[in-house]
């Protein structure tokens, strides 16, 4: 599959799952509700890439300006559809950065890595006290990294591509504040050395009830990835301001 179309694929895929997680609420309004949210994501990567095994490595700035300064886009949509308390949660992520430097001796050298990830997990929700709710998960996150490195005066110029999937378990919960505003976190971990060594998230936001469906959020997520195989190695995070609407069925 070339890579323009992997990438039609897994945002079909996306879609689909964000469309079917919410289907069902169509056939049976009174037992199914569920809520879709699309975020802008101020995610430039942070960390180090290395495409191929003796491949210069592409180390990405720790600071939230230079993060942002690398950053070429990122996003993410997720969805929840909830039956009782059956919860079906799925989430898709894109990143994409890029940067000009040098490598040892002092050689101009560019590159770039995007990194995709779609989120599917299930579970159950728990009541708590005022309102409150906690949603235990487990699901899988599949992953899409692709990255470049050009150094020209040596003659490299690599782009490998890799895929793998990931077991993960995580935790939402909602927090209710008052008549309009409430508190949203979610974390997972996973990998466990079956995909990737280790992969987790954060994500925590606050929450304004525009009207009876409309949501407007905003908050901080990080989203991390340790990575090897066959020379190439990822170990970095997407990471940055979150803003978003969220509407309810």
């Amino acid at each position: 599959m070339t890579r323009p179309n992997r990438h039609a694929a897994i945002s079909a895929i996306a879609c689909a799952v964000l469309a079917a997680g919410l289907a069902p609420m169509a056939l049976s309004a009174q037992e199914w509700s569920g809520q879709a949210t699309a975020y802008g994501w101020g995610a430039g990567v942070k960390g180090d890439f290395t495409p191929l095994s003796g491949a210069p490595t592409l180390s990405f700035d720790k600071s939230l300006s230079e993060v942002l300064e690398d950053l070429d886009g990122a996003f993410f949509l997720t969805g929840l559809a909830r039956r009782g308390d059956l919860v079906l949660f799925a989430d898709y992520t894109y990143s994409a950065s890029s940067r000009d430097g040098r490598v040892p001796p002092g050689i101009p050298a560019s590159g770039e890595v995007t990194l995709q990830s779609l989120t599917l997990a299930a579970g159950n929700r728990f009541t708590v006290a005022d309102g409150g709710t906690i949603d235990v998960l487990g699901g899988l996150r599949a992953w899409i990294i692709e990255g470049r490195v050009s150094v020209p005066l040596a003659g490299v110029d690599v782009a490998p591509e890799k895929s793998f999937v990931d077991p993960i378990i995580g935790l939402r919960a909602n927090a209710v504040l008052s008549d309009r505003w409430s508190l949203l976190g979610y974390a997972d971990v996973g990998g466990f050395g079956v995909g990737s060594e280790l992969t987790w998230q954060a994500a925590v936001t606050a929450n304004f009830q525009a009207t009876d469906n409309l949501f407007i959020s905003a908050g901080w997520r990080e989203l991390y990835l340790d990575y090897t195989d066959g020379g190439t190695e990822f170990d970095g995070s997407m990471v940055g301001p979150v803003i978003g609407a969220t509407w309810t069925f």
